[in-house]
């Protein structure tokens, strides 16, 4: 009993003290994940005897160069859909109308005119004009400072890393330093394995989702695409609020329920592939983590740290994984995160068959 209630009590010091460091802990844990991403671009300029300092320049360079990339193709999208944005609010408030005579026929619903919904909606917006704007000028704030401390602790963890893995061996007696590096390795790479994989499965998404939507000759195709893509990380969650906005918009653009559900359809089918046939093949058995996992993951970094918090649980939960699994008293915590297919490996033998015609079409592409 004294020993979980000290654990109780360490476990809420910890996360009162996570809460109250966000902003110091946040850009230094996205810069540990960047800097992991970044390490083997980094050794391999090293290896072909460029200074350290100008190899992690250089690797800092085309990750601001992919960023602002990104930033470009979505900037282009978002001026198109802002200049669409008059004529689809004129189409919503026409279905809004029809709607509101079709419930007002079939049920005897008072229909509201367009100066209420106007007078409410302003209200609203001053009431909560202050907080908003108070809100908006703290998150940029935040956003400029972790912009700017990222780049500067992404160059130290890469440039410091020999230094501070030698810190850590000085807390461990000499005959554990081998399991301990071995630990290390392994979070390290566990950790390149889930975020490389997961930008792969980004772009594979994407590219899918944009090929079906240009098929249906949906608009901003490109942007919603992407978008989609990005919040399917999100398991379920995700799914449902990149398929709901495209489908809307589509839906308010031509009026045609059928081509809005066929919206649907694509990001259905996709995450269809994503789950069951994308993410096993790229990311591996070694970083899976069941969808309940996730989800729980999800939510308490959202409690956390807000958005920021989602975004780092999922990296966060696949290093306490490998921590967990390499350890025999905190093994079921690893496995209780893990994958069901983890424990059926386990338990049953693995099968020799030869592997189908996908396996070894992706086995031909990893030689490439």
């Amino acid at each position: 009993m004294v020993h979980y209630t000290f654990l109780l009590i360490g476990l809420s010091l910890l996360v009162f003290v996570l809460h109250k460091l966000d902003g110091i802990l946040l850009p230094l844990f996205f810069s540990a994940l960047l800097s992991t991403l970044l390490l083997p671009v980094v050794t391999r300029l090293e290896k072909l005897r460029w200074p350290r300092s100008l190899a992690i320049l250089t690797a800092i360079l085309l990750l601001v160069g992919g960023i602002v990339g990104l930033v470009i193709v979505f900037g282009a999208q978002m001026l198109d859909l802002k200049a669409e944005l008059p004529l689809i609010q004129k189409k919503l408030v026409v279905m809004f109308d029809q709607g509101q005579a079709w419930l007002h026929d079939r049920f005897g619903m008072r229909v509201m005119s367009k100066d209420e919904i106007i007078d409410s909606s302003l209200s609203s917006a001053k009431k909560s004009a202050g907080g908003f704007l108070g809100s908006t000028l703290s998150t940029t704030a935040g956003v400029l400072s972790v912009l700017t401390l990222v780049p500067i602790y992404i160059f130290c963890f890469l440039y410091y890393r020999d230094h501070m893995r030698q810190f850590m061996f000085r807390f461990v007696s000499p005959d554990k330093r081998t399991a301990v590096l071995h630990t290390i390795d392994n979070i390290q790479t566990v950790v390149q394995a889930y975020i490389s994989g997961l930008l792969t499965v980004i772009v594979i998404v994407a590219i899918l989702n944009g090929i079906g939507l240009l098929v249906l000759g949906v608009k901003f195709a490109i942007f919603f695409a992407i978008f989609a893509s990005v919040l399917a990380v999100i398991p379920y969650i995700g799914i449902l609020v990149g398929a709901t906005i495209p489908a809307l918009i589509t839906l308010v653009e031509t009026g045609s329920p059928g081509k809005a559900a066929a919206v649907v359809g694509v990001f259905v089918f996709v995450q269809f592939l994503e789950g069951n046939f994308i993410t096993p093949m790229i990311t591996g058995s070694k970083v899976s983590i069941n969808p309940m996992a996730a989800i729980i993951a999800l939510i308490l970094g959202g409690e956390l740290w807000g958005t920021p918090g989602m975004i780092l649980s999922i990296p966060l939960v696949a290093v306490l994984k490998v921590v967990f699994d390499s350890s025999k008293s905190t093994e079921p915590w690893g496995f209780l995160l893990g994958d069901v297919t983890d424990g059926e490996d386990t338990a049953k033998t693995k099968p020799t068959t030869k592997p189908g015609t996908l396996g070894k079409f992706w086995h031909m592409l990893k030689r490439i």
